[in-house]
């Protein structure tokens, strides 16, 4: 499909438990088809819960969540999801994991997809046996399995070895570009997550604080090494100081002078752990992550 595959305008999601509260609030974004995002965040941040209403699995307590053009409900069927618990039937061998995929979804399922990603796995074993990066293994494979529009992961390579998370990432890529497969996926891992994905959602505070192409967001930072001195008109986002050295992270407002400076452009590590040390740094959302914008009426 084309325009978003997700848009969310005043999300918010509170919880009863006081310890809790609000998870999102005013949270408003939008994500175009045929990308590849990062969803990432501190823990308790909201990732979960994001991901949660997007499946339908959780009633927003403000605001609206529209999945493929319609409600989170009848977008199901379209759309494949992998909770952090990885819910698969202990009692169902792997081979029966699979038959129990393709029932529920017949008229989508891919079988040589699934068996694919599910191959080194023990076609007997009892899904109780299997180890937790195993269990994300199969999760995976009837996700995939069910060729769906839109894959929401959270956390899907917690479990998973180097090289399980490196076979497994591979696979989500070739799915995304052989079939254009949007992905969201939520993790901690983010050198691996620079690599591969090439759209960006920063949830913080219960809002996206950064939304956007990553190439864009990048390029719309700079860091700047040099003598101390006042850095206007840019924004700074992070700035520290020693000895008579200064270096900060800044959000382009015009050209860079660089007379006396080294500049850099940051890796996707810093940029994210500058905001995240800087919560009282403005919100950034690129034209077609913005609700409302001209880019994402296109």
């Amino acid at each position: 499909m084309t325009g978003a595959v997700i848009e969310a305008v005043g999300l918010g999601m509170r919880y009863r438990r006081r310890d809790i509260g609000w998870a999102l609030r005013d949270c408003s974004f939008r994500l175009p088809a045929g990308r590849v995002c990062a969803l990432v965040g501190p823990n308790g941040a909201g990732k979960s819960t994001l991901l949660a209403l997007a499946a339908g699995f959780l009633r927003p307590t403000q605001g609206t969540v529209s999945v493929l053009g319609t409600t989170p409900g009848e977008a199901r069927g379209r759309l494949g999801f992998v909770a952090q618990d990885k819910p698969l039937y202990p009692q169902l061998t792997v081979t029966e994991t699979l038959w129990a995929g393709a029932e529920l979804n017949p008229a989508t399922w891919d079988q040589t997809t699934a068996e694919r990603i599910a191959a080194p796995l023990p076609a007997g074993a009892k899904v109780r046996t299997l180890s937790g990066g195993q269990r994300t293994r199969l999760a995976l494979a009837v996700a995939l399995g069910k060729r769906p529009e839109l894959l929401l992961l959270d956390e899907p390579m917690a479990d998973l070895d180097p090289l399980g998370r490196h076979q497994l990432m591979g696979a989500l890529m070739a799915e995304a570009a052989e079939h254009g497969t949007s992905i969201v996926m939520s993790s901690h891992i983010l050198t691996e997550l620079e690599g591969a994905c090439d759209y960006l959602l920063l949830v913080d505070g219960g809002r996206i604080r950064l939304g956007g192409e990553t190439d864009d967001l990048l390029a719309a930072h700079t860091l700047l090494t040099g003598p101390v001195r006042d850095l206007a008109p840019h924004t700074v986002i992070e700035s520290r100081t020693t000895g008579r050295l200064q270096t900060a992270l800044v959000r382009k407002e015009g050209p860079v002078e660089t007379d006396g400076w080294e500049t850099a452009e940051p890796s996707l590590e810093e940029l994210l752990l500058a905001h995240l040390r800087s919560p009282g740094a403005p919100d950034l959302l690129t034209p077609s992550a913005a609700v409302g914008s001209k880019a994402a009426a296109a």
